[in-house]
């Protein structure tokens, strides 16, 4: 069967209903709308479907209208305001227009007083800051003039300061003459102020002077750092602080030494006036301490800065003073110099009468020191040129000058009265106790007190004037000793050549001058013996004190003096004995080179054969007999000394006999028979003798 076709409008009808989505959200949404109305499907209703829904469309605009009716008329209500504020917007445009030519002259007017307004407020700000660097207020007037001294009166000099350096500034430029006048005024106001200020810093100086460790207020400081400014007033106010304190530490120092301090302790100090010692060092010690105490007072006053730091103000002041050390210094040191000038007698004079009192030597010696000691310390504090240091560098010389003194009385006595010999040669009671006196006085040197810009004083003066007296008295001694033994010697050699006979062989007669003359009957060596003994007495103990090294090798080289012309006497003395003293020069000519050739030694009258015979035996007689004729210094107290000298007598001689052998045995001389008249051979004397 055929197909019947569509027609093309049908055909496309039919074709988007068959396309159309009936599940899409939209179309859920309109049918369920056309679900509340659409209730009967009928073929009436399909056909009024449309008109139905156009009813519908119509009943909802109507709805919409009667619901926006209210705000339909609200709207006309604000559209007829707004047309009426445009009218009088409009009204007030041409009313300003109108205007705007009337008020321009007043706007021109506002902004030139504006302009002037700032011109004139910089003016203003010109002035103020003029008025502030070049101008006092009044409140800084009143504290200049009128007010009590308080840190606004240092506030307000410190401006007027900063004022006077500002005119100093304007005078380079064109306004000199304001700067002129401004200086004077600025100055009057300064002077005023500065008189001001000593009046009143004199007036608290003089408060000063009625304690006895008074307190500097940081105002008296920083008063006193402005006075600095003014030399000559600084001056007055120095010499107010300097007579003030004079008078209290005069007043004081009597007090201490008459009443003692509050309540009676500590005691008084001249009731220790009976040792001097303690009486001196205790006023030095009080003026040591007094001189401390008001060095830091017066130091507080003149120098402030240098002790301790205050506020801002003083710190202005301290940058306007010259911080010249030196000038500080000799301020500090004229002002100290008169506070102490009134004790300087008080303490002189009694230090004097210590002095008259004939103290000990070792007091004396220890006030010398003790003085010294402090003439450095006080003139570290005070100064070397001040009338306190004068005058215990004038003591210190008078208590050295009485230690010299009686050292000099005490030399003197023993010159003037030398002891006698004692029989054992020993030294003199004088030596020890010149020795124990300088022992004592070494260890006080050695124990002293010593300053720290100062040195131990020269203890070899000390040394010198104490034992060379001593020494001059032990050689006067012996002087006395061998003059009264040359006496004893002389007489007894007349009484042994008036009872001698002829009878006797040579060798007998060499011998029987000698065979009592032993070592103690040699007039010179109990004296050199007793020299000897008495210069080991004072070196012994003044070996190891480095003070008196120097004088004990001294006195080392004394006794090796003594003890060598000893031994040389001695040797003289045996040799002459001998008889062969006279014939030693023959013997060293004989052997020395230098010696033109002359007749033999056997040709000769001192030295023939047979007198030389006999001098021999004589010395062969000292060296070889039973008893020993040789010396031994039994009486010289050092035993090392006296063992050493007898080595060197016994080396003297085998030296000479070496001498005397040699010559004869020399084949120039011409001794016949060399070996018998030389019997023993050097070597075997110097084994005798024990070297």
């Amino acid at each position: 069967m055929g197909t019947v076709g569509l027609a093309p409008g049908l055909s496309r009808k039919l074709k988007k209903v068959l396309e159309s989505r009936t599940d899409s959200p939209e179309v859920v949404a309109s049918l369920n709308t056309l679900s509340t109305f659409y209730t009967e499907n009928t073929p009436q209703a399909r056909r009024n479907l449309r008109s139905t829904i156009e009813k519908r469309s119509l009943q909802i605009n109507l709805d919409f209208l009667r619901a926006s009716q209210a705000a339909q008329l609200a709207l006309d209500r604000v559209e007829d305001e707004v047309n009426s504020l445009a009218d009088c917007c409009d009204r007030i445009a041409k009313a300003l227009s109108s205007c705007s030519a009337s008020t321009g002259d007043i706007i021109n007017t506002t902004e030139r007083f504006k302009q002037e307004l700032e011109v004139t407020n910089q003016k203003q700000e010109i002035v103020s800051c003029f008025l502030r660097d070049y101008q006092l207020s009044p409140q800084e007037i009143n504290a200049l003039r009128d007010e009590e001294l308080n840190e606004n009166f240092f506030k307000a000099l410190s401006h007027v300061q900063e004022i006077h350096a500002n005119c100093k500034i304007l005078l380079r430029t064109h306004h000199q003459r304001a700067g002129l006048e401004l200086m004077d005024m600025m100055a009057m106001y300064q002077e005023g102020a500065y008189e001001r200020l000593c009046r009143w810093v004199q007036a608290e100086c003089r408060k000063l002077g009625d304690m006895d460790n008074p307190e500097v207020s940081e105002l008296l400081k920083t008063a006193v750092r402005c006075l600095k400014e003014r030399p000559v007033l600084f001056k007055y106010c120095a010499e107010e602080v300097a007579n003030m304190r004079h008078n209290a530490l005069f007043r004081r120092f009597i007090s201490a030494l008459t009443r003692g301090g509050p309540g009676g302790m500590p005691r008084p100090i001249e009731v220790h006036a009976h040792d001097p010692l303690r009486y001196v060092g205790d006023m030095l010690g009080w003026l040591h301490q007094a001189l401390a105490s008001e060095r830091e007072l017066v130091l507080a006053l003149l120098d402030p800065d240098a002790s301790i730091d205050t506020g801002s103000t003083t710190n202005r002041f301290s940058k306007n003073v010259d911080n010249d050390s030196g000038k500080i210094e000799a301020d500090l040191t004229f002002v100290l110099d008169r506070i102490f000038e009134g004790v300087c007698r008080p303490f002189k004079v009694r230090v004097e009468q210590v002095l008259q009192s004939q103290p000990s030597l070792i007091i004396s010696y220890k006030l010398s020191n003790t003085l010294e000691f402090y003439c450095y310390t006080i003139a570290d504090l005070l100064g070397r040129e001040t009338a306190l240091c004068n005058t215990l560098w004038a003591l210190k010389d008078a208590a050295q000058k009485t230690f010299f003194e009686i050292l000099k009385s005490r030399g003197e006595k023993l010159l003037r009265y030398p002891p006698l010999v004692a029989v054992d040669l020993s030294p003199p009671p004088a030596v020890r106790e010149g020795v124990s006196v300088l022992l004592e006085i070494i260890e006080t040197y050695n124990s002293m007190m010593v300053p720290a810009s100062g040195k131990k004083p020269a203890f070899d003066p000390v040394i010198s004037a104490l034992l060379d007296p001593i020494i001059q008295m032990c050689e006067r001694a012996a002087e006395a000793h061998k003059s009264k033994g040359a006496g004893h010697s002389s007489r007894r050699s007349r009484k042994s050549s008036d009872s001698g006979q002829l009878s006797k062989s040579a060798v007998d007669a060499i011998l029987s001058n000698n065979n009592s003359a032993t070592f103690s009957q040699n007039s010179e060596s109990p004296a050199k013996i007793f020299l000897i003994n008495c210069l080991c007495a004072i070196q012994q103990p003044l070996l190891g004190r480095e003070v008196a090294a120097d004088y004990a090798k001294k006195l080392g080289m004394m006794i090796d003096n003594h003890v060598h012309v000893l031994v040389e006497k001695e040797v003289d003395t045996i040799l002459t004995r001998c008889g062969l003293s006279m014939k030693m020069h023959h013997f060293h000519n004989s052997l020395n080179k230098d010696t033109t050739v002359g007749a033999p030694l056997a040709e000769l009258e001192d030295t023939t054969p047979a007198s030389l015979s006999d001098c021999l035996k004589a010395f062969f007689g000292f060296i070889l007999g039973s008893e020993s004729s040789l010396p031994e210094f039994e009486q010289m107290q050092v035993p090392k000394l006296r063992a050493d000298a007898c080595i060197q007598v016994a080396r003297s001689l085998a030296d000479a006999y070496e001498l005397i052998y040699n010559s004869i045995m020399d084949p120039k001389n011409s001794y016949p028979d060399p070996k018998s008249l030389a019997r023993h051979p050097p070597d075997q004397i110097r084994t005798i003798l024990g070297i």
